[in-house]
């Protein structure tokens, strides 16, 4: 994968930049908020990697620009602050994963792996649940023919559990197949985004996502008759 990371330690992006070169990827380095901004604008990576406190602003405002701007890649966030808050305000500007700092060379790179699978396969077709459309093949969420702001994630976990035609989808399968583990970590960063997708689709007017308490999760839309 080519791969940018923005990270102002020379060490720790060196350090992370080895360790992604021996496992087989492409990287190129930012060491600032508006660098980094101009290397996504400019360049076509296929992931990012963000350092939460840059000399110019936030990785986090990084993150919520490159969405704003259509920028679909996966993005990790790297940050000393590993508070549960702190990673909800991670996944709410947009990141994919968090990281926290201290971290094991080896976990980076098996979260990278994890992100650049990017959870289930999108095969190709689309679907349509009324004013909803869901398509696959261009990963793309439209309501009222509009794009809503989903991240590659959110994209994921939908996709995955509308594709089951309403069948229950159990949070161990959710996470094994979006995330690649099981962990604590990820299990809170479900329930951030399970949240998130739910108040993008609350102008529908009803519950897309019903919880299954204590199995899982089911898609509650039925599918229009053409789709």
């Amino acid at each position: 994968m080519r791969i940018l990371i923005v990270e102002d330690n020379v060490r720790v992006g060196d350090v992370i930049a080895r360790a992604l070169r021996s496992d087989g990827h492409q990287v190129s380095l930012a060491a600032t908020r508006a660098s980094g901004a101009g290397e996504l604008a400019r360049s076509s990576f296929e992931l990012a990697i963000i350092d939460v406190g840059l000399p110019d602003g936030s990785g986090l405002d990084l993150c919520r620009e490159a969405r704003k701007g259509g920028i679909d890649l996966p993005i990790l966030v790297l940050t000393a602050r590993t508070g549960v808050d702190d990673r909800v305000a991670g996944l709410d500007a947009g990141a994919d994963d968090y990281l926290g700092k201290p971290f094991a060379t080896a976990e980076l790179t098996a979260r990278v792996r994890a992100l650049g699978r990017r959870g289930p396969k999108w095969a190709e077709g689309k679907r349509e649940y009324g004013r909803l459309c869901i398509d696959r093949e261009r990963r793309i969420v439209t309501l009222d023919g509009e794009a809503l702001a989903f991240t590659p994630r959110e994209l994921d976990i939908v996709s995955l559990l509308a594709w089951r035609d309403g069948r229950v989808v159990s949070k161990d399968e959710l996470l094994e197949t979006v995330w690649g583990n099981t962990g604590e970590g990820v299990a809170a960063s479900l329930d951030v985004l399970l949240a998130r997708i739910r108040r993008k689709l609350a102008p529908l007017g009803v519950d897309t996502i019903r919880t299954v308490r204590q199995v899982g999760y089911a898609w509650s839309l039925e599918r229009s008759k053409r789709s």
